[in-house]
């Protein structure tokens, strides 16, 4: 098996047809997802640890039990989420031990897996988020063969595995439009967030201004508002420089960023990194940081910079990814101010399109015994039942992921209460049903997300000009996608 390499380093294939993912660099979920602030990432979405750092390792299995291993992308309070399921689940099945094994990151995770994979000691389940989608399902080992299995063909029709409920069919609708390809779920949804502002409405009210901001011209306006009182902040408002917020935005505005309906008709070998839509988006952001309304950290993806310039009341305003709804909202409990979530805000020259999910799910490897694999395929069911899937949306802020969990929710008045906590399925529910929303699929793509930001910074730190810098990003977008297809063409 061969291990995947950084961003855009590229190699032939051998022999074996082992194919090298390109993908993982510098990568998370919302945040990556984007994930979060403990994420690189999220939702985006994963540490802020060194990637040398050894895994979070698990606890020992019970003499005679025989260990189903899953190893995921967090080592914070998500990790320890996960392991209190997991230990729960091994209650209820004899002679099986769910053990979670926490990574700094995506890379770490599957350099490890590929590793481990090659050498006879697999984990059954392992976490890969969102934009990594094509290289996953492209992955094969050193023999040619598919390093993971489709959850939905191995679940076969089933109702139920070993007694524990199949809730796939029961995922919410813009999960199940991003991770349903040729017909069905490759994996198994679990960290869905979606991309959402929130706002101070405690120092908005006191800089003068009433209503949120709904579209980009309403944002620009209130920031001259914001910027001109006596008292203004240091800025306006901030968000990471992550390709997740750009892919938000070129959807909200109804485009697409490759070919081939963003890869869902066909295999996508077309980036469009210089279309009108993501050219406006840029420029509008390039003209919000000359004005002084937006705030750069300098450093790309820097979800906590972000993070804090809001949690700090350095801005009102701030874009991120829902997957730290809970914790952002808490921010503003602890630090006296009120935080109010809402719809990104949208080119109201262009208003007929929607959001985008971020976040990872959760893949089956390939060649595992029978038994270990159904034991592995119930326990993705019981993970995401109603129950847990509503408690994990109560400890992070990623949307429920299933329509019961979200009726259970509703039934305990859970949204009556935690108003941002619905914000965000609020925004995926109302975006139309077309390829700009369901989201791109392609090759290297984390390797383009990383030409984008480079794009970007360049343009807000330089002054550069935004369609001649979309345009040179475009080309080496282009080549890496072209590279990607060669290594995969049959």
């Amino acid at each position: 098996m061969r291990l995947f390499t950084r961003a855009r380093t590229t190699v032939a294939l051998t022999v074996a047809a082992a194919l090298i993912l390109a993908a993982c660099g510098g990568e998370t979920d919302e945040p990556d997802d984007g994930d979060s602030v403990a994420a690189e990432e999220p939702d985006d979405d994963s540490g802020d640890a060194d990637a040398d750092e050894a895994p979070d390792e698990p606890e020992e299995v019970p003499e005679g039990d025989i260990e189903v291993p899953v190893w995921i992308a967090f080592t914070d309070y998500r990790l320890d989420w996960a392991r209190d399921v997991a230990a729960s689940f091994s209650d209820q099945v004899d002679g099986y031990t769910i053990t979670v094994q926490g990574y700094d990151n995506y890379e770490a995770l599957f350099d490890a897996t590929l590793l481990a994979v090659d050498q006879g000691g697999q984990p059954a389940i392992v976490q890969y988020f969102e934009a990594a989608t094509t290289e996953a399902r492209d992955a094969v080992s050193g023999s040619g063969e598919p390093l993971f299995a489709s959850v939905e063909d191995r679940i076969a029709g089933r109702d139920e595995i070993l007694g524990f409920p199949v809730i796939l069919d029961d995922v919410v609708d813009a999960v199940q439009d991003y991770y349903t390809i040729d017909g069905e779920f490759s994996s198994m949804p679990w960290n869905s967030s979606s991309a959402i502002m929130f706002s101070n409405r405690t120092l908005m009210e006191e800089l003068g201004i009433s209503d949120i901001p709904e579209t980009w011209q309403d944002l620009e306006a209130a920031c001259e508002t914001v910027m001109s009182a006596d008292d203004a902040p240091s800025a306006c408002v901030t968000w990471p420089n992550h390709g997740w917020f750009t892919e938000q935005q070129i959807a909200l505005q109804g485009g697409l960023l490759a070919n081939n309906d963003n890869g869902r008709a066909d295999r996508a070998d077309e980036v469009n990194l210089d279309g009108e839509e993501i050219t406006d988006f840029i420029q509008w952001w390039a003209d919000m940081n000359a004005a002084g309304f937006y705030t750069y950290s300098g450093t790309q993806r820097d979800w906590d910079g972000a993070y804090n310039a809001f949690a700090s009341q350095q801005v009102p305003f701030v874009w991120y990814s829902s997957s730290d709804t809970t914790l952002l909202t808490e921010e503003g409990e602890n630090g006296g101010f009120e935080v109010e979530a809402s719809f990104l805000p949208f080119n109201a020259d262009r208003p007929d399109g929607g959001a985008l999910i971020g976040g990872a799910t959760l893949w089956l490897t390939e060649g595992l015994e029978s038994d270990v694999e159904d034991v592995a395929l119930a326990f993705l069911q019981y993970f995401n039942n109603p129950e847990n899937a509503a408690d994990w949306h109560k400890v992070t802020g990623y949307i429920p992921i299933t329509n019961a969990s979200i009726a259970l929710l509703e039934e305990e008045g859970w949204f009556d209460d935690n108003p941002n906590s619905a914000v965000a399925s609020a925004q995926l529910d109302a975006a139309p049903d077309t390829p700009a929303t369901a989201g791109v699929l392609m090759g290297n793509f984390v390797a383009i997300r990383d030409v984008v930001t480079e794009a970007i910074e360049d343009i807000l730190v330089n002054d550069l000009d935004v369609a001649e810098r979309l345009t040179q990003a475009d080309a080496t977008a282009q080549q890496l996608l072209e590279e990607y297809n060669l290594l995969v063409a049959n």
